[in-house]
């Protein structure tokens, strides 16, 4: 019987570990409405009157806006949408990463497609959406 609990201390052991791990590191609802995004949305572009949510609410479909925090703590709203880039349907993932309380941000990597976009070509597809 002694050999019976052991077995059993065994196995319950590393599925416990498991589930610990599973807890803290495994996948999170997304959100989707925060203060950093709100702050986001609101902030104007560079070289436009318009905020960052009418620029993109004006050229793209299917958009979304997510926030999480990086695990050094950074607080990070993407922007995910299907946008108009070069006379084709591309899908954006553009990346703002926002200092605490909202004091500030800069903008981070920007996906077409997939791809990831130089800094240059970056803000060049952000003039191109904000002048449609």
């Amino acid at each position: 019987m002694q050999n019976v609990s052991k077995r059993t201390i065994l196995w319950i052991v590393p599925i416990a570990i498991i589930a610990i791990f599973w807890y803290f590191y495994g996948p999170k609802d997304e959100i989707t409405d925060n203060e950093y995004i709100t702050y986001i949305k609101e902030s104007p572009m560079d070289e436009s009157n318009l905020s960052f949510e009418n620029t993109f609410a004006n050229t793209c479909t299917e958009s979304k806006w997510v926030y999480f925090k990086t695990q050094k703590n950074h607080n990070v709203v993407e922007f995910k949408g299907t946008c108009e880039v070069d006379d084709q349907n591309s899908n954006l993932n553009l990346q703002f990463v926002v200092e605490d309380e909202q004091k500030g941000y800069s903008m981070g990597v920007l996906l077409v497609d997939g791809k990831q976009q130089t800094e240059e070509q970056r803000n060049n597809i952000l003039r191109l959406l904000a002048s449609n």
